[in-house]
């Protein structure tokens, strides 16, 4: 997506997410957060509300940094994942933390290796414009979901549990959900259906997220990674979570008749 999702060029796409990090005039909480959730369109339209998530992590050292996301264009059972190597963008290469892949894939077998799900993907890569950025030299773990269905959703949440525990380094290791809210809607209806999101989110609910999510799938295309990265939050310890910013696509191109919604949260 270099090029047309997000500049090309390492100067502008720097100034880019400088100058999104710098528009969020709200000091972060205090404390280390375990997980975030942020959204993954085009950045001109998710990037300001990514931006809120992304400033509360900025300048915290962490170890590496666990992404899943949705599947948009293969479908497939379980979560492929990036085992190895490096994944390039602008800014330079980011590392993938093979010691940790290789653990969340020994944990369960919904982990699969499928390449293929990763070639078109967008919804990790448009995490990488601020990891590359803000935290330099922090490894990934990249995860793409296929079927959101609770058993992937809670069975990767507890891989992700019991690999990041077997590390050593629990505190050290920040989860990223990628995730759009409801799509194509217009304004009020995207808020009525995006607010129910938030709600679970800021119970840190996963069971009662995948229960709306059951009923009604119109309400994110990461409902699944939404999921599984709460339930692996709660059972590492954390003990509360704050949406941090929630817009639309029309706040950027003035139309408010067909939108999607974006969220930026925190969990601690």
């Amino acid at each position: 997506m270099a090029g047309s999702w997000y500049p090309d060029d390492a100067t502008q796409l720097a100034a880019v997410v400088d100058r999104y990090v710098a528009a969020v005039e709200d000091d972060p909480p205090p404390g280390r957060p375990r997980a975030l959730i942020a959204p993954h369109a085009g950045l001109m339209y998710s990037g300001p509300v990514a931006a809120f998530a992304y400033k509360v992590i900025r300048g915290v050292p962490y170890r590496a940094i666990v992404l899943v996301g949705p599947s948009h264009f293969v479908p497939f059972r379980g979560v492929s994942i990036w085992r190895e190597g490096a994944w390039e963008t602008p800014l330079g290469p980011v590392a993938v933390d093979a010691e940790l892949s290789a653990g969340i894939r020994a944990y369960s077998p919904e982990v699969v290796d499928l390449a293929e799900a990763h070639g078109r993907e967008h919804s990790l890569e448009m995490q990488l414009p601020f990891i590359a950025h803000l935290l330099p030299g922090t490894p990934i773990v990249p995860l793409v979901m296929g079927h959101q269905t609770r058993q992937t959703a809670f069975a990767l949440g507890d891989a992700l549990v019991a690999a990041v525990t077997a590390s050593g380094r629990a505190d050290d290791i920040l989860l990223v959900a990628s995730s759009d809210l409801s799509h194509y809607e217009d304004a009020q209806t995207a808020a009525s259906l995006d607010a129910v999101v938030l709600e679970r989110v800021e119970a840190l609910d996963a069971g009662g997220l995948m229960d709306a999510l059951e009923r009604q799938p119109r309400h994110a295309c990461g409902g699944g990674p939404m999921v599984a990265v709460l339930h692996a939050a709660r059972q590492l310890g954390a003990a509360s979570a704050h949406v941090l910013r929630y817009a639309d696509s029309g706040d950027v191109s003035g139309d408010k008749s067909a939108v999607v919604g974006y969220m930026a949260a925190a969990i601690w």
